[in-house]
């Protein structure tokens, strides 16, 4: 049996690939590539059909954030001409949120730079969930960086669905790009939005010069926190940042790098994020016969294609935009998202606390 078949069997039965097979799939040829699509095409239909769901972003808070994260235009030092403002105000978020929604998106998500949020931030995006659930029935995930304790569950109180926290790399180079906090930081976060009751997102970036082992360490990093969703974000290198003439993707090895972390990952949302545009090009409509979700739209600091040509490569590759009624999960990855209690009252086993 060939190695794509392999890895499409075993996505099928949710088996995770071997380092080895996973390593494998990113030293395929160009002239592979389809096979590769096809492969990874079939565990995406078969968890998730021919849905496409559709996330919006909204930054709430822009530039002038502490962390030195190489890859970010709002980083500490950045001379990246981007957009710097404080906290919008929740009508002024509910407004941008709307125009995601009137396009279809069912998942907004609200990011913030910074560290992480103080008590009175959580507060802010409290007030803005509250102001954007007015205007219709949304998922909403919060990015705001480093959770302390308590924060989770506060955000899930205001009517949080998710929480974002990329890894963004694997663990043996991230102080390669970032010395303010570490990939243990990382983990932390995710973990605490999990226990929070959160949908736990998490992601990664490729084109930072990053080796295919640290592709393949982040995906089953991903995979061992058991995390629901799984952004994958393509470098974009602005000028003003340290990564500014890091320009080292080709369209195919974005597909082989999305088919790994789907074989990886097989019954979890894998969402085609930031940079896809100028890095796979004309070959974004391959990517969505293996990822199952995208950003519509603009990004946090660059502008994505316009939403409605985003709308017509879904509908020109027969797929359809999910509704907003339409479970995101497997059925079983939705049971398993509930941890029915066990211990404390009622049992003769302490509580957890």
């Amino acid at each position: 049996m060939s190695l794509l078949e392999t890895l499409a069997g075993k996505g099928l039965r949710r088996e995770p690939p071997t380092r080895d097979e996973a390593l494998a799939v990113l030293a395929t040829s160009d002239d592979d590539i389809l096979d590769v699509v096809a492969a990874a095409g079939r565990v995406r239909r078969h968890w998730f059909g021919r849905r496409v769901k559709l996330n919006y972003l909204v930054n709430l808070k822009s530039g002038l954030c502490p962390e030195d994260c190489s890859y970010c235009s709002q980083r500490l030092g950045s001379q990246a001409d981007v957009l710097k403002y404080t906290w919008l105000k929740p009508e002024e978020a509910a407004d941008a949120a709307a125009a995601g929604m009137a396009a279809g998106a069912k998942r907004v998500c609200l990011v913030a730079s910074g560290r992480g949020p103080t008590d009175r931030d959580v507060d802010r995006v409290a007030d803005t969930i509250a102001a954007i659930k007015e205007r219709g029935d949304v998922e909403i995930c919060a990015c705001l960086g480093l959770l302390r304790d308590g924060q989770g569950e506060r955000l899930a109180e205001a009517g949080a669905h998710a929480y974002n926290h990329n890894l963004n790399t694997s663990e043996g180079v991230y102080g390669d790009i970032c010395t303010t906090h570490d990939f243990s930081d990382r983990q932390d976060t995710v973990r605490k939005s999990k226990d929070a009751g959160l949908s736990p997102c998490s992601g990664l970036i490729a084109g930072m010069g990053e080796t295919d082992e640290d592709l393949v360490d982040v995906a089953f990093a991903l995979r061992d926190l058991g995390v629901d969703s799984v952004p994958v974000n393509f470098l974009i290198p602005f000028d003003g940042t340290p990564l500014a003439e890091r320009w080292a993707l080709t369209p195919q090895r974005c597909l082989r790098i999305l088919a790994m972390v789907r074989f990886v990952n097989p019954d979890v949302e894998v969402r085609l994020a930031g940079g896809r545009e100028i890095h796979l090009r004309s070959l974004q409509p391959l990517a969505l016969h293996i990822v199952n979700s995208i950003f519509l739209g603009d990004y946090l600091t660059s502008e994505g294609q316009a939403g409605k040509a985003d709308l017509e490569m879904i509908e020109d590759l027969g797929f359809e935009v999910e509704g907003a009624d339409t479970p995101s999960m497997p059925e079983h990855r939705r049971a398993e998202t509930v941890s029915v209690r066990r211990r404390g009252a009622g049992t003769a086993l302490p509580p957890n606390a």
